[in-house]
Protein backbone atom coordinates (compact mmCIF):
# COMPACT_ATOMS: atom_id res chain seq x y z
CA UNK A 1 0.00 0.00 0.00
CA UNK A 2 1.91 3.10 -0.97
CA UNK A 3 0.80 6.19 1.19
CA UNK A 4 -2.62 5.22 1.46
CA UNK A 5 -5.40 5.84 3.84
CA UNK A 6 -7.30 3.16 5.40
CA UNK A 7 -10.90 5.51 5.84
CA UNK A 8 -11.26 6.59 2.43
CA UNK A 9 -13.93 8.78 1.41
CA UNK A 10 -15.20 10.66 5.27
CA UNK A 11 -12.98 13.57 6.95
CA UNK A 12 -11.07 13.39 10.01
CA UNK A 13 -13.98 14.44 12.79
CA UNK A 14 -17.04 14.06 10.09
CA UNK A 15 -19.93 12.63 11.62
CA UNK A 16 -22.79 10.85 11.32
CA UNK A 17 -25.04 11.61 7.85
CA UNK A 18 -28.51 12.96 8.04
CA UNK A 19 -31.28 14.45 10.51
CA UNK A 20 -32.24 10.55 11.80
CA UNK A 21 -28.51 10.94 13.82
CA UNK A 22 -28.62 14.20 14.38
CA UNK A 23 -32.04 14.95 15.67
CA UNK A 24 -34.83 17.38 14.57
CA UNK A 25 -33.38 20.82 13.74
CA UNK A 26 -35.00 23.69 15.42
CA UNK A 27 -38.42 25.21 13.98
CA UNK A 28 -37.05 28.18 11.89
CA UNK A 29 -37.77 31.87 10.22
CA UNK A 30 -36.07 33.76 7.29
CA UNK A 31 -35.18 37.54 7.88
CA UNK A 32 -34.46 39.75 4.65
CA UNK A 33 -31.88 42.09 5.21
CA UNK A 34 -31.28 45.24 2.24
CA UNK A 35 -27.71 47.00 2.23
CA UNK A 36 -26.77 50.54 0.33
CA UNK A 37 -25.65 48.82 -2.37
CA UNK A 38 -29.08 47.00 -3.06
CA UNK A 39 -28.11 43.43 -1.66
CA UNK A 40 -30.30 41.49 0.01
CA UNK A 41 -29.38 38.62 2.69
CA UNK A 42 -31.80 36.06 4.07
CA UNK A 43 -30.05 34.76 7.11
CA UNK A 44 -31.87 32.20 9.50
CA UNK A 45 -33.07 32.81 12.94
CA UNK A 46 -34.69 30.23 15.46
CA UNK A 47 -38.37 31.19 15.87
CA UNK A 48 -37.31 32.46 19.67
CA UNK A 49 -34.34 34.02 18.83
CA UNK A 50 -33.99 37.85 19.08
CA UNK A 51 -33.98 39.33 15.35
CA UNK A 52 -31.06 42.28 14.96
CA UNK A 53 -32.00 45.68 13.43
CA UNK A 54 -29.03 45.73 11.26
CA UNK A 55 -26.73 42.48 9.49
CA UNK A 56 -23.51 43.25 7.63
CA UNK A 57 -24.02 42.33 4.20
CA UNK A 58 -21.58 39.13 2.96
CA UNK A 59 -21.35 40.53 -0.32
CA UNK A 60 -20.26 44.24 0.22
CA UNK A 61 -19.99 44.38 3.72
CA UNK A 62 -21.76 47.43 4.60
CA UNK A 63 -24.46 47.67 7.15
CA UNK A 64 -27.68 46.16 6.06
CA UNK A 65 -31.30 46.55 7.31
CA UNK A 66 -35.17 45.30 7.00
CA UNK A 67 -36.14 48.04 5.37
CA UNK A 68 -35.45 47.69 1.74
CA UNK A 69 -36.61 51.26 0.87
CA UNK A 70 -34.72 52.97 3.44
CA UNK A 71 -31.34 50.84 3.81
CA UNK A 72 -28.67 52.25 6.41
CA UNK A 73 -25.72 54.78 5.22
CA UNK A 74 -22.24 53.40 4.32
CA UNK A 75 -20.35 54.14 7.42
CA UNK A 76 -17.99 57.23 7.43
CA UNK A 77 -14.55 56.45 7.21
CA UNK A 78 -12.11 58.32 8.49
CA UNK A 79 -8.81 59.04 6.07
CA UNK A 80 -5.30 58.03 7.35
CA UNK A 81 -3.61 60.54 8.87
CA UNK A 82 0.04 61.48 8.97
CA UNK A 83 2.13 62.39 11.95
CA UNK A 84 2.78 65.31 10.42
CA UNK A 85 -1.10 66.37 10.26
CA UNK A 86 -1.74 65.51 13.91
CA UNK A 87 0.71 67.68 15.14
CA UNK A 88 -0.83 70.90 12.83
CA UNK A 89 -4.14 69.98 14.80
CA UNK A 90 -2.48 70.20 17.74
CA UNK A 91 -0.38 73.25 17.43
CA UNK A 92 -1.02 76.82 15.08
CA UNK A 93 1.69 77.87 12.59
CA UNK A 94 2.48 80.88 15.31
CA UNK A 95 3.61 78.20 17.81
CA UNK A 96 4.95 76.07 15.63
CA UNK A 97 7.10 79.14 14.04
CA UNK A 98 8.24 79.64 17.75
CA UNK A 99 9.10 76.03 18.70
CA UNK A 100 11.11 75.97 15.22
CA UNK A 101 13.54 79.17 16.30
CA UNK A 102 13.94 77.96 20.00
CA UNK A 103 15.25 74.94 18.34
CA UNK A 104 17.83 76.54 16.14
CA UNK A 105 18.65 78.92 18.36
CA UNK A 106 19.81 76.38 20.54
CA UNK A 107 21.82 74.04 17.92
CA UNK A 108 23.31 77.55 16.63
CA UNK A 109 24.79 78.30 20.35
CA UNK A 110 25.76 74.77 20.75
CA UNK A 111 27.99 75.22 17.18
CA UNK A 112 29.47 78.15 18.70
CA UNK A 113 30.58 76.44 21.61
CA UNK A 114 31.89 73.51 19.41
CA UNK A 115 29.32 70.89 21.39
CA UNK A 116 28.14 70.28 18.02
CA UNK A 117 30.34 69.77 14.48
CA UNK A 118 28.57 69.08 11.28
Amino acid sequence: MAGGSAIRGSRVGAGPMGEAERGESAPRQTVSYFCAHGHQTTPSFALDAAIPQQWDCPRCGLPASRDSDNPPPPPRIEPYKTHLAYVKERRSDAEAQEILDDALASLRSKRKRGEVIY
